[in-house]
């Protein structure tokens, strides 16, 4: 395993905690809070499909973290597939969280936008990865 491999995954691993137990540390000094006891149904999906995306695309981030090493591109390629794969996580969930509605009749927030640009994001870097075993650089 590359040293770069080696940080990247590393980095990956000590995220999952956060993921996994970030939500529902949230939404448990949420619910201590005045006034947040209300949070609404769209609200509570939106969290979940925030931490439900960022769990499994950190996870494929890994995988494609450690197939990188077997890459035929150069290093720069390399570098900027390997920041797309961490980059598109934080996007995509961090979309789902600030995004979230304020209220269950309202439209979401303005950070849903970060959604797409994530999701176009990991397309690039998933294709990259594939193609960087197949094609040389």
């Amino acid at each position: 395993m590359s040293e770069a491999t080696r940080w990247m995954v590393a980095i990956a691993f000590i995220s999952l905690p956060t993921i996994a137990f970030g939500g529902y540390f949230l939404l448990s000094i949420l619910k201590r809070q005045a006034g947040t006891e209300g949070i609404s149904g769209i609200q509570r999906e939106y969290f979940k499909a925030g931490h439900a995306h960022a769990g499994v695309l950190v996870l494929l981030g890994i995988i494609g973290q450690i197939v990188l090493d077997y890459s035929r591109f150069n290093e720069s390629a390399v570098w900027a597939i390997r920041g797309g794969l961490f980059i598109a996580p934080l996007l995509i969930s961090g979309g789902f969280f600030g995004g979230a509605p304020k209220s269950s009749d309202a439209q979401p927030g303005n950070l849903v936008k970060l959604i797409p640009i994530g999701a176009i994001i990991l397309s690039i870097s998933t294709l990259a990865v594939g193609l960087s075993l197949l094609i040389s650089l």
